[in-house]
């Protein structure tokens, strides 16, 4: 039997030249680059320009990340300062001085006497 065997055309062209070959193309840069666009070294430049650009949204990420701390740390500083004063009023207003006067005007009075103390035998239950 026969050997089965690919055949290849020696005058076949690529059917693109791809985008590196397009860029080297269109490209031209003078007498220092002759021989067209120095394709190989552009993925590497791709790389770091995209590099590039990671670091500056990544900077500009943590700013916007550091102008929001500090905007709620204001915030909490307001918050702490509104509970302190509420805790004063409360407690100043719980006084039993303050309750009195308060409930004063639904008639109620303060006792001027010690409350008694009740006692319960062992074996009225």
């Amino acid at each position: 039997m026969a050997e089965n065997r690919v055949r290849v055309e020696e005058n076949q062209k690529p059917k693109g030249k791809g985008f590196f070959g397009f860029l080297s193309s269109k490209v031209k840069f003078g007498q220092d680059w002759d021989g067209g666009f120095p394709v190989k070294y552009l993925p590497k430049v791709a790389f770091v320009v995209l590099l590039g650009v990671l670091y500056v949204w990544n900077s500009h990420y943590a700013e916007k990340g550091t102008r929001e701390i500090d905007k709620l740390e204001d915030e909490v500083e307001d918050l702490r300062a509104d509970v302190t004063t509420l805790e004063a009023d409360y407690m100043f207003s719980s006084k039993q001085s303050e309750v009195a006067k308060s409930v004063e005007s639904l008639g109620l009075k303060e006792s001027k006497e010690p409350p008694t103390k009740i006692i319960v035998e062992d074996d009225e239950y």
